[in-house]
């Protein structure tokens, strides 16, 4: 894989499995975890302290109305970031081009939360998230799974596990099962927007 970060080179790396990330210094480096982490939508699991905001409407969730300003808030963390200048350069691209898409939660007219992340084909990788108002990230999770599964998307990538995506019901997979089912993804055309 050609080490520079670049539109084509990232959705080729997704094809083949790896994702690219950085240190805070800028070096890149290309992952392809073994185990990875994924959603199946028989296991997703909305935590119960988290179902009366999804059905009380709390936030108003919105798609692809605020890419840049997602990057930006996933990559303001006072421990640093991975997500470079470049990576919001690249990504905001792949926005462009109809590849990479933001799933935000609103709540009194701001952006209170939400995540981004690249369809192509049947997967979905999931890339960062972030939340400025309690439970703005999670009730973001909950409608992309919902968003997912309703538009016919077979796999959903969370990369690396954490015991937050865990609460959720991510699991980890070896590597070759991953494979085996991104291949299988990849065969269907499923749209992330309207």
């Amino acid at each position: 894989m050609e080490p520079r970060l670049t539109p084509d080179n990232v959705l080729r790396g997704y094809g083949l499995g790896i994702f690219p990330t950085a240190d805070p210094d800028g070096q890149l480096y290309w992952c392809a975890p073994d185990p990875r982490c994924i959603f199946e939508f028989t296991r997703f699991h909305v935590p119960r302290s988290l179902r009366p905001v999804i059905r009380q409407g709390k936030f108003q969730i919105r798609i692809n109305t605020a890419f840049d300003a997602v990057m930006r808030a996933c990559a303001d963390r006072p421990e640093g970031t991975w997500i470079l200048p470049e990576f919001i350069d690249v990504y905001t691209e792949l926005h462009r081009r109809g590849y990479a898409h933001s799933l935000e939660a609103w709540y009194a007219g701001q952006l209170a939360g939400g995540l981004y992340g690249v369809a192509l084909g049947g997967a979905f990788f999931g890339e960062s998230m972030f939340h400025r108002v309690r439970d703005a990230s999670k009730v973001a999770l909950a409608a992309l799974i919902q968003r997912l599964q309703d538009r016919g998307f077979m796999l959903v990538d969370a990369q690396w596990s954490t015991p937050h995506l865990e609460r959720f019901g991510a699991i980890e997979i070896p590597r070759a099962e991953f494979l085996r089912r991104l291949d299988q993804a990849l065969e269907y055309s499923c749209p992330f927007a309207d």
